[in-house]
């Protein structure tokens, strides 16, 4: 008698820390259409598809708009050519600092 044993091996999904911004104010990269979100990894930059600026905010905001500093993030997805396709795209706030007593 053969028994067959079947393993589901879940893939553990990488999460890529990153800098975002729009990448025409901030990453000096070449857009046909403006202000878009984009990010730099590993001394790369690629466009993303799947999130955009709008998504995290106001992207002219002077305090934290992506048109006016770069952003740490989180994202989860697959890197193809020049563009990164997310699935995930979580901008990491700053720490508060505690104050002392």
């Amino acid at each position: 008698m053969l028994t067959s044993l079947t393993i589901n091996a879940q893939e553990k999904v990488k999460t890529y820390k990153v800098l975002a911004a729009c990448g025409q104010c901030q990453l000096d990269m070449n857009s046909k259409s403006g202000c878009e979100l984009a990010i730099q990894y590993g001394g790369k930059k690629y466009w993303v598809e799947g999130s955009t600026l709008q998504d995290h905010g106001d992207e002219h905001d002077p305090e934290g708009g992506m048109c006016k500093k770069t952003r740490k993030a989180e994202i989860q997805g697959t890197f193809k050519d020049k563009e990164f396709h997310a699935s995930s795209f979580v901008l990491i706030d700053k720490k508060k600092k505690k104050k002392k007593k």
